[in-house]
């Protein structure tokens, strides 16, 4: 019972540590320069959703159950919600842009696809000669 709520609490905390990174890491971008003109690929929005994806896939297998998968999903919205409020003096992590409220809506979306989705069942070892067939 309490190694359930430590895990659940350590898998809140790395959703949180990836809703950090990913406030920053989601603006990252390549500019090409092509001869009509330069492209712009926002490579980071990508990398931090796959991120997210596996930590949630991760903190499910970790829990036993989709409450970790949730808890992953929990930490990163609360922290990422919280980057995206002003701050006092009018600094914005996560600031209202295009490609920011893509990166929020497409992690919610995938995320909470990710925490629904159900555990992979476990296989059963396969028998050795002397048990024979189960």
């Amino acid at each position: 019972m309490i190694r359930s709520w430590v895990v659940a609490f350590l898998l809140l905390l790395g959703g949180a540590v990836i809703g950090i990174a990913g406030a920053f890491v989601q603006a990252q971008r390549v500019l090409v320069d092509l001869p009509w003109g330069t492209v712009t690929i926002p490579w980071g929005v990508p990398v931090v959703w796959l991120a997210l994806i596996s930590a949630v896939r991760g903190g499910a297998w970790a829990h036993g159950s989709r409450w970790g998968a949730w808890a992953v999903v929990v930490g990163w919205l609360l922290t990422t919600v919280a980057l995206s409020a002003e701050t006092p003096s009018g600094d914005v992590a996560l600031s209202g842009g295009g490609r920011q409220l893509t990166y929020l809506l497409g992690g919610v979306i995938l995320a909470s696809a990710a925490a629904s989705l159900p555990l992979p069942r476990h296989h059963h070892a396969a028998p050795t000669p002397d048990e024979g067939p189960r």
